[in-house]
């Protein structure tokens, strides 16, 4: 059987992008991953080992979001990396990072990347 976890909306303030002020002045950050693994028997045992632990996405995906990036699509990548390193249940992974108010000169409520990844497409 298949499960899906979830981290929605995890607050992030985080100092991302090209512009030399944004390594000084940070921004809010939002990330969204939607993680899928096959549950059995340790899952219905309700041992945590059994699928994917929330609290591993969380904790991986703020420690990369505090290493500085140009680019949110290379956050984003470390965050996939990582999880697939980390998490060896995992199966499939989607990872969106959203910049909150980016700086263009533009009325914008935010910029998002997202990707997907399967284990075997590693």
């Amino acid at each position: 059987m298949k499960a899906t976890v979830k981290v929605e909306n995890l607050k992030i303030y985080a100092f991302h992008g090209c512009m030399e002020e944004e390594k000084v002045i940070g921004s809010d950050y939002v990330v969204n991953i939607c993680a899928v693994c096959s549950v059995g028997k340790k899952a219905f045992g309700d041992e945590i080992g059994g699928t994917v632990n929330y609290v591993d996405l969380a904790r991986i995906a703020k420690r990369e979001m505090s290493i500085r990036s140009k680019l949110l699509e290379a956050v984003v990548n470390r965050i996939i990396s990582s999880c697939f390193n980390e998490i060896s249940v995992l199966e499939q992974i989607s990872v969106t990072v959203c910049k909150i108010n980016p700086p263009i000169n533009a009325d914008v409520a935010s910029v998002s990347v997202s990707m997907d990844k399967k284990r075997e497409d590693r």
